[in-house]
């Protein structure tokens, strides 16, 4: 029986393997496991092309289609979490490693100007305060990012906020904790 070269088999079936893509190490967490979740970057910056491919995947799509390729579909788009106890108890104000982080979300969004696909920006609180207190900071913490980005020159109209209060803790058995203060960012 011969054996096949994995290049081979995998030519055989339809799918390419650049060697480059083997050797790359994940600039960022690999996606979370349902899209209900969000990918959490903690204090990392990542890269604009992580970003890029992670809120547009369907890019890729367009690019191989305008190289005459066939495109047979993409992973969905992945939600961020930025970051983890990036907010004060009360605050919407956005700390130095937020902006950080947010400059690379601002330069891929640069490029969407014009664009009919939105970003939504969805505000999060822990449960410190009153139902409605937290509600309204929440809807604060989304605004000071949109308002963030559109200085740095993102579209507002791509940018969709959203406030959930803290319906929707990341630590669902310590409310109050950190990490429950938040504001995540994905596709609409």
């Amino acid at each position: 029986m011969k054996k096949f070269r994995p290049l081979l088999v995998l030519s055989l079936c339809g799918l390419t393997l650049s060697a480059s893509v083997a050797a790359q190490t994940p600039e960022i967490p690999p996606p979370a496991a349902s899209a209900a979740e969000a990918v959490d970057l903690g204090k990392t910056v990542p890269t604009a092309d992580a970003i890029n491919e992670g809120l547009f995947p369907d890019d890729k799509c367009k690019e191989l289609e305008a190289s005459g390729f066939k495109c047979m579909g993409f992973k969905p788009a992945i939600k961020y979490s930025l970051p983890a106890t990036s907010f004060k108890v009360g605050s919407a104000e956005l700390p130095a490693t937020l902006k950080k982080q947010l400059d690379v979300f601002a330069d891929v969004l640069k490029t969407k100007k014009n664009s009919d696909r939105k970003v939504r920006v969805i505000g999060h609180a822990d449960a410190s305060g009153t139902p409605a207190a937290n509600q309204a900071l929440s809807i604060k913490r989304a605004e000071s990012v949109r308002d963030y980005l559109v200085s740095k020159g993102a579209d507002p109209a791509v940018l969709v906020i959203e406030g959930v209060g803290a319906s929707e803790p990341k630590n669902p058995a310590k409310p109050k904790a950190d990490e429950n203060r938040r504001v995540e960012i994905g596709r609409k």
